[in-house]
């Protein structure tokens, strides 16, 4: 008689995996301890471990770049997956959870050590200290050196601050639509949306677990984060002054029954989205993690700094951007060592077009970062 035995693939390509990665002392003088990082990787590490890329999230971001073993599409669909620019069928990708997240890492709504979340008590946690947490993950994964790191927006500042603090470990660096540090306009921007969620009168203090979520506050930060992600020219040719039908923005007796225009029905369900899906105060926590963000800090000049890289740097930007100018990144593409371009993204849309629009640099990306 024969017997036929049935063999179960374990999903593990795009499938959320934790690690603990011990205590992390914190650059501004707070500790985690026994922080959990969630990843997900897809393809195979080689025998070396001279095939692996970090794609580094933006701020709301989650670590699902694309579909692998499940069938939820990724937020990068264009950028990675068999086949892409970022080939999974060639590489062995790694996407981490950012520490003060939501999705898996150790984040405000985390247990502290007396088990309850840590709210309030959650420390400052800088890009900085990111990327230290990430490079022990790196070691328990076997990999000694990305073959590339890449990112955009807080992605791309998490890519420069490795390529910079682990210079001998990134080989590659793709730096998109970010400069090397937040400016002071867009730190007044981040602090619009954070203290939006503080004055959320279900914010108490941060420590709102277990009783109304500010919900309120974070569908206004996201309002707020939202307006600077997209172009003045992208909000006018969707929307100009069209009302939201059947609401009318000039019929109402008083100010309280005025209708909306479309433009304000569209920010509302942005903002009703990130709810669903968000935590309060990991929103506080990543956006001022990213108004951390200044690799020259403690390093010198822009060039002292970026010279101690070893790594092959890819710049790009999108051309609408009005968050992270072009210039930001011509700026630090001029401070590189020798000839460094700038790839421009055409795209009406702003600065979420580094997201839509990605696929415009697949064959520079090929050319230039991933040969």
């Amino acid at each position: 008689m024969t017997v036929t035995v049935t063999r179960t693939t374990v999903p593990e390509h795009g499938i959320v995996r934790y690690a603990s990665i011990g205590g992390l002392e914190l650059e501004a003088g707070g500790y985690l301890p026994d922080v959990t990082l969630a990843y997900e990787t897809w393809g195979t590490l080689n025998a070396d471990g001279s095939n692996a890329i970090l794609i580094e999230h933006a701020l709301t971001g989650s670590t699902h770049v694309t579909r692998g073993d499940s069938d939820e599409p990724g937020w990068w669909e264009q950028l990675a997956g068999p086949g892409a620019p970022v080939d999974t069928d060639r590489f062995f990708v790694v996407s981490i959870n950012i520490v003060g997240g939501c999705y898996g890492s150790t984040g405000p709504s985390s247990p502290a050590p007396d088990g309850t979340p840590w709210g309030s008590r959650f420390p400052l946690v800088t890009l900085r200290d990111s990327t230290v947490a990430e490079a022990r993950l790196a070691d328990q994964l076997g990999i000694g050196s990305w073959y590339a790191v890449l990112g955009g927006s807080m992605g791309g500042a998490r890519a420069l601050e490795w390529a910079v603090t682990y210079p001998e470990r990134v080989k590659r660096c793709a730096v998109i639509s970010v400069g090397a540090a937040s400016t002071a306009e867009q730190i007044a921007f981040a602090q619009a949306q954070t203290l939006a969620i503080r004055q959320d009168p279900n914010f108490n203090g941060g420590d709102y677990y277990g009783g109304p979520f500010p919900e309120d506050g974070l569908a206004l930060a996201r309002r707020i984060a939202h307006i600077t992600y997209r172009s003045a020219a992208e909000l006018e040719g969707r929307f100009g002054r069209e009302p939201q039908a059947p609401e009318s923005p000039l019929q109402a007796d008083c100010l309280s029954a005025r209708g909306r225009y479309q433009v304000e029905s569209y920010l509302d369900h942005q903002g009703n989205k990130l709810v669903q899906r968000f935590d309060a105060n990991s929103y506080i926590a990543i956006t001022e993690a990213l108004m951390s963000h200044d690799v020259c800090r403690g390093r010198g000049t822009l060039a002292e700094t970026l010279a101690r890289s070893e790594a092959r740097f890819f710049i790009a930007a999108v051309d609408s951007d009005r968050l992270y100018f072009p210039s930001q990144s011509q700026e630090l593409a001029r401070a590189l060592p020798g000839d460094v371009d700038v790839h421009l993204i055409q795209a009406p849309i702003g600065h979420d077009g580094f997201l839509t629009e990605i696929g415009q640099l697949g064959n520079q990306l090929r050319q230039h970062l991933l040969p």
